[in-house]
């Protein structure tokens, strides 16, 4: 009966719930649309929280997910096909299946793409956004999340205002950094295009906000695709655009907003937007501020896990149970254990040895950056290979210049920080090397990321300390197995010619100095700070704590003099408190006033400095 009044309220067969299992498995089931009411009775509103997922596993629910009389009477349906798609991250589900069903100038700009095929998350997210309904998207990087919401909110768009007015803004879409807010907003146009009398803009920091303030006035923008500090500055100076009419708000990688320290903006920027809208949240990583964010921006929204295939933990073939990687199959994740000073050496070998890649570097602050930004090229056994330089103290205009310069290569070497961790899309990247570990382990995932996308293959590499070993234990907790790889006997010796570098030129030197105050004030705060320990400096430190603490139990304690009150004491006690200060201040101005006069003589030349020194106590300081 439950499920009648279900469907006859509008929901369909993909907000009923769905697990299609194919080499990739999606689930999407939405207790906050119609479960609330059976616990709660007739005629109870739904929640307004985040709902707790329930997962259908090869026995249903999983143990511990809703209690038995919900399992009874809501079973998850399955749905099992076997993919006729080559690559393994795609379903078998065309975007002209879908439904709801796209428009024709949709299905148009997909096929003129290349997109033919639904990746899972796309196949559970789209129907979904286009039924109306909220979504908080759980799935891997890589997996297609850009497309999942862009599509939805241009047939949204389509359907709600063919021709909205210039100041009207029907859609937005936020992201954490500037690189990611461009790739949404290059990938969108295709789509936005398909719409007439509509005008998309990109808001982001680097650029000057008048410029932006002053196209809006003369343009107009129904689509705001942005940073959040840009937007939110953006709605403060420009009174003239409407919000009262949007239909869609998008928040991509929304862990990441929250670390980057958005939650006032992002707070101040929901407040002015209406709350009958369409919210989707989409993030690599569901941690509990997200949940939060969720649940104060989201109404009853429907939660969507996706699992690509990936490699089980022993690494015997693939797997899609829990105990899983996090990683896709195809993706092959090494680690080398050297000394410091070895690292140059096998990070220059193994770039000589993989010319014909594309490989991207992570270092952890800007100023590794610039430094190894001039160090490398100047090598001489390097020299023919395409080095670029990417952080995110570079002028806004340099940084767009060399992100799109790496992706037009075919082979070449992208030295960065984490500012291209997170969402970037570029094509044909082989190698992703860690020279130093990240600051927050979540980002060691979105790194890698930038590799074996949609089914493709491709390799890792992060760089360890002898005493940072514990990381890759720490990494297989955390379903990221890391396999050791050896060092080469043969790598060459370039920190002779490095130094040689530095000698001769004094940029070389005063970059050199800058990244490394900066790399060590960055591993002082390294989240991990607790198993990078050195072990033999720990050990020394616990026995010499351990040797104070017994020498302080053996020691007398000395006892304190009894204090010895001069004659005017009991006078003083008997006055007030206000009455003790009035007298202490009075003897504070006299001695000024005597000390004052003093100097006064001193400059005169009727006492010497000795003099002074002796009527005014200070001898001692002379």
């Amino acid at each position: 009966e439950l499920r009648k009044k279900a469907s006859a309220s509008g929901l369909g067969k993909s907000a009923t719930g769905s697990s299609f299992r194919t080499k990739t498995d999606f689930y999407c089931w939405p207790v906050g649309l119609w479960w609330p009411a059976f616990k709660m009775g007739r005629g109870t509103r739904p929640i307004r929280t985040l709902p707790k997922t329930l997962m259908a596993g090869e026995g249903g629910l999983r143990k511990g997910r809703g209690t038995e009389e919900e399992r009874r009477h809501f079973p998850p349906p399955t749905k099992t096909m076997e993919s006729p798609n080559p690559n393994r991250a795609l379903t078998n589900t065309r975007f002209s299946d879908l439904n709801p069903a796209l428009s024709d100038p949709v299905i148009d700009a997909l096929k003129e793409g290349g997109f033919d095929y639904c990746t899972p998350v796309q196949a559970a997210t789209i129907p979904l956004l286009c039924g109306y309904k909220d979504v908080a998207v759980d799935a891997a990087t890589g997996s297609g999340k850009t497309l999942a919401f862009v599509v939805p909110l241009v047939e949204i768009l389509r359907r709600v205002s063919p021709a909205p007015k210039p100041q009207q803004v029907l859609g937005i879409i936020i992201s954490p950094t500037r690189e990611l807010s461009s790739q949404i907003y290059h990938v969108a146009q295709p789509f936005i295009d398909t719409l007439s009398n509509f005008k998309s803009l990109l808001l982001v920091g680097g650029v000057d906000v008048k410029a932006d303030v002053k196209k809006i006035e003369e343009e107009g923008a129904n689509l705001l695709i942005g940073t959040p500090g840009r937007l939110h500055d953006i709605m403060d100076r420009v009174g003239d655009l409407d919000f009262r009419n949007l239909e869609v708000l998008i928040l991509d990688e929304a862990d990441r907003l929250l670390d980057m320290g958005f939650q006032k903006q992002l707070t101040a920027i929901i407040s002015r937007l209406p709350k009958l809208r369409r919210t989707g949240l989409f993030s690599a990583t569901q941690t509990e501020a997200v949940q939060e964010l969720a649940k104060a921006g989201l109404r009853n929204p429907v939660r969507v896990e996706v699992r690509a295939e990936t490699k089980s933990l022993d690494g015997s073939g693939s797997s899609q149970h829990p105990g899983s990687s996090k990683t896709p199959s195809g993706l092959h994740l090494e680690y080398l254990e050297c000394e410091a000073d070895k690292k140059p050496s096998e990070l220059v070998d193994l770039l000589v040895k993989n010319k014909s890649r594309k490989t991207i570097i992570y270092f952890m602050t800007c100023a590794c950056v610039d430094y190894w930004g001039v160090v490398l090229p100047q090598l001489s056994i390097l020299k023919g290979l395409s080095l670029i330089a990417l952080h995110g103290k570079m002028k806004q205009n340099a940084r767009e210049k060399a992100l799109a310069k790496f992706t037009s290569l075919t082979s070449g070497v992208l030295l960065c920080t984490d500012v291209a961790a997170r969402g970037l899309d570029i094509p044909g990247v082989d190698y992703i090397v860690q020279y130093d570990p990240p600051q927050d382990p979540n980002v060691f995932v979105h790194r890698v990321g930038r590799t074996a996308r949609l089914g493709r293959q491709g390799h890792g590499i992060v760089f360890l300390l002898p005493k940072e070993e514990a990381y890759v234990e720490f990494l297989r907790i955390r379903r990221v197995p890391l396999e050791e790889r050896e060092g080469t006997d043969d790598a060459p010796d370039v920190v002779a010619l490095i130094r040689s570098v530095a000698r001769k030129d004094r940029d070389v030197m005063e970059k050199g100095l800058r990244a490394f105050v900066s790399f060590i004030r960055a591993y002082k705060e390294h989240h991990c700070s607790y198993i990078f320990r050195d072990k033999s400096r720990e050990k020394q430190r616990k026995k010499n704590l351990q040797t104070k603490k017994e020498a302080k139990l053996h020691e007398d304690k000395p006892q304190k003099p009894k204090r010895n009150p001069d004659a005017a004491a009991p006078a003083m006690r008997k006055k007030t408190a206000k009455q003790r200060r009035a007298v202490q201040n009075v003897e504070d101005e006299e001695e000024l006033a005597r000390e004052y006069r003093l100097l006064k003589k001193l400059k005169k030349g009727a006492i010497d400095e000795t003099e002074f020194a002796k009527l005014t106590g200070t001898e001692e300081l002379t």
